[in-house]
């Protein structure tokens, strides 16, 4: 089997925060993230902080805009685009006026095209930590890269906007911004989450009492997860002896093809290794055995999701598919594979037979469990939308 090099974790060319770097999560909108983001805000400026509105998105409520007043807001930028006046943040303004702490909402926001240097408001946020100035900010779970196919089969609402979880995993402090299901649909019908046009539609879709449940439940996982997490950090610093494992063992692995329908399998590969807190190696087989079926696209995209989901990326050049997977767990120490159920052609079949059986078959001789993942349809491309506020 050929040598697989990992791929580059500065690819992206990003740089580690520099300054503390705090989330308040919901499971939808409405739940009060804003409002605790400028509740802390205040709270921090009383006891002699320096801090600064960056970015908050009040939409019309009261309570939010009375939080809002009383602090220094950085003044927006006005961007023209395809004919209408968009406001949003002014990223270099921000790096002028070095605040101590900057309150940015919306983290999963898109820019508008010609705003900054950057598509997302994300990235925003990692130039703004960078400069050592401390960023209190906002996301919904199912902005989330690894969660947000799955939102939108459960809710049948499209998830436009995403963060990468690694993004999310930097956070210094993650605190959950909670609400009912019930508190929330009585908020939604008092107008105090969307105008009063949009609410008899989002009651019967996203804000089915069954979805908040869900997401709900979706959020208080996430929370956890992450809680424990913590806690195995915490242990070990204090009982750092050899003997004592504190870690999990488990290692996962996804092999991916370029296939339509592969993106599923990542995020759920991502899913299934955050839940045992376990690292994700990710791995494509190119081929180049002239007697098999050509990859049906580039990897680049599918390199970039992994990075995305906080995994490490290889390439192997190899012409049996199922000997480069099961030699490369063995090597590394994998304990748990991640496959499609339907997967391209050369999948199914090759030289040494049909490659998912050769696959089962050499991993549960060495121990290696193999998930078979059941392939979905791709959702059909959303037509292009503006840039304005906002949905799920």
């Amino acid at each position: 089997m050929s040598e697989a090099a990992p791929a580059d974790a500065d690819a992206g060319g990003e740089v580690e925060p520099a300054g503390h770097f705090r989330l308040y999560l919901g499971a939808a909108p409405g739940v009060g993230k804003t409002y605790a983001m400028l509740s802390e805000g205040h709270r921090r400026q009383d006891r002699g902080a320096d801090v600064v509105a960056g970015f908050v998105e009040a939409y019309g409520r009261p309570r939010t805009e009375e939080l809002i007043a009383g602090l220094e807001v950085i003044p927006r930028q006005v961007v023209e685009y395809r004919g209408s006046r968009l406001e949003e943040m002014d990223l270099a303004a921000v790096l002028r006026r070095r605040p101590q702490i900057a309150l940015i909402d919306e983290l999963a926001h898109t820019n508008v095209p010609g705003s900054g240097p950057h598509e997302k408001r994300w990235q925003d946020v990692l130039d703004i930590l960078g400069a050592g100035i401390d960023v209190v900010t906002t996301v919904n779970i199912q902005h989330l890269e690894s969660i947000a196919d799955e939102v939108e089969q459960m809710t049948g609402a499209k998830v436009r906007e995403r963060v990468p979880d690694r993004v999310v995993r930097q956070a210094n402090q993650i605190e959950l911004a909670d609400s009912s299901p019930e508190q929330l649909r009585l908020r939604m019908l008092d107008g105090n989450i969307y105008p009063k046009e949009k609410i008899p539609k989002a009651l019967t879709h996203f804000f089915q009492t069954d979805n908040l449940i869900a997401l709900r439940e979706l959020t208080l996982r996430f929370v956890a997860d992450e809680s424990d997490e913590e806690l195995l950090e915490h242990l070990q610093r204090r009982q750092p002896q050899p003997q004592v494992l504190w870690e999990t063992t488990e290692r996962i692995m996804a092999a991916v093809t370029t296939a339509p329908g592969t993106d599923e399998l990542l995020r759920r590969a991502a899913r299934i290794a955050l839940r045992v807190r376990a690292e994700l190696d990710v791995v494509h087989v190119a081929v180049s055995d002239a007697t098999l079926p050509a990859n049906v696209g580039p990897a680049d995209r599918l390199r970039q999701l992994a990075t995305d989901l906080g995994a490490r990326w290889y390439e192997i050049p190899d012409d049996d598919p199922a000997e480069a997977i099961v030699s490369f767990a063995r090597e590394h120490q994998i304990t748990q594979i991640v496959v499609g159920s339907m997967q391209h052609s050369w999948w199914r079949i090759s030289r040494g037979g049909p490659i998912l059986r050769q696959i089962i078959h050499e991993a549960g001789a060495s121990g290696i469990d193999v998930h078979l993942i059941a392939r979905r349809e791709p959702p059909p491309a959303a037509a292009p939308t503006s840039n304005t506020p906002k949905g799920p």
